[in-house]
């Protein structure tokens, strides 16, 4: 079901090949700046929300990189950004060769067909009034994959069984299924198209943990067999450590470190990521009680008016004097380990 690594041309586009491990999709410099306005007739910009403040990364093909940070840093308007459901102030977004950022709605048809989504609340993101059989079945019907009927439903049935649902399902509704067979539905919906690339926008984080379990290990398979590449928006640390090869940190618009999984969650370099993983129980009661936990003062700031110089500085128990006055850039402190701290290494 995986799409060819080959070279495809799909009218003026044309995607060039990329086989595994090479980058998927290269992010640099991307900025979101959401204007807030005043007036109600004659209205004007006071001041712009800075949702995504230059956040740079790159994807290999086969891997899953996740993205992790506390709510409002920037998480999912950065995998939005890259959906091209909201268009980006700056910087650029690379995928198989094409700047996503260039490309009109009509251009962009083509691209949705690689790149899906898999939302974070699995009722809200399925039409109610549509059978399961048919929300599958819809993406196939607009990029006119299948063109016989008989074909998308065999298709839809083959989806639902690599899913782990009955292809009697088919015939339900979404209301009549539990939140984790909904979110199966959303899975078997994205793979419809054959993509290249799905964004999990905290693809788990609305269902039982017993369920989260069985997605992720769902997702995991998926990906091994069909050779896919995931960007992982999450806040569950432990959700990430298991199913991520690297892992990215942002804090208010901005990525502050950047790891291989295991690198990170051992040796996190990053005050706040120290802080974020100090946060994390450990599940042996007497380990939990005799571990120092790195709390935070202060509160995060506003993304309509970060402080300057670094973002973290009113909070940080190292911040020196330049750190109120100069941004911090992503420097690779050791191979593969990326840190935006002037104060550490």
């Amino acid at each position: 079901m995986s799409s060819s690594a080959a070279a495809v041309q799909h009218g003026n586009i044309h995607f060039q090949k990329v086989d595994h491990g090479e980058t998927l999709i290269k992010v640099s410099n991307l900025k979101k700046y959401f204007p807030v306005t005043e007036g109600m007739i004659f209205q004007r910009v006071i001041a712009n929300v800075k949702a995504v403040d230059g956040v740079s990364f790159e994807i290999k093909r086969g891997e899953t990189l996740g993205l992790v940070g506390e709510s409002g840093c920037g998480k999912t308007t950065t995998g939005r950004c890259i959906l091209q459901l909201e268009r980006a102030t700056a910087g650029s977004i690379d995928f198989c060769g094409i700047d996503l950022t260039t490309l009109s709605e009509k251009e962009l048809v083509p691209v949705r067909q690689r790149i899906q989504v898999i939302f974070q609340d699995p009722y809200s993101s399925l039409n109610p009034r549509m059978k399961v059989g048919d929300i599958i079945n819809e993406p196939m019907m607009v990029h006119r994959i299948i063109s016989d009927s008989a074909g998308r439903n065999k298709r839809t049935s083959d989806l639902l069984n690599v899913c782990g649902l009955p292809r009697a399902f088919a015939d339900r509704y979404p209301h009549e299924m539990s939140g984790g067979q909904r979110q199966r539905v959303g899975i078997a919906r994205a793979l419809a198209l054959n993509p290249d690339f799905i964004i999990c926008d905290e693809a788990v984080s609305a269902l039982d943990v017993s369920i989260q379990a069985q997605v992720i290990n769902l997702l995991e398979d998926l990906r091994d067999e069909f050779h896919l590449t995931y960007l992982f928006i999450a806040h569950d640390l432990s959700v990430v450590r298991h199913l991520c090869n690297r892992v990215a940190v942002m804090y208010l618009g901005k990525m502050v470190e950047l790891a291989d999984s295991d690198e990170l969650f051992d040796n996190p370099q990053h005050p706040y990521t120290k802080a974020l993983l100090s946060a994390v129980p450990v599940p042996d009661p007497s380990v939990e009680a005799q571990r120092a936990h790195q709390v935070l003062q202060g509160e995060v700031p506003s993304p309509m008016n970060p402080p300057p110089g670094c973002v973290f500085h009113p909070r940080c128990p190292i911040a020196v004097e330049t750190c109120h006055k100069e941004i911090p850039p992503l420097l690779e402190l050791t191979p593969g380990h990326w840190v935006a701290c002037p104060e550490v290494g």
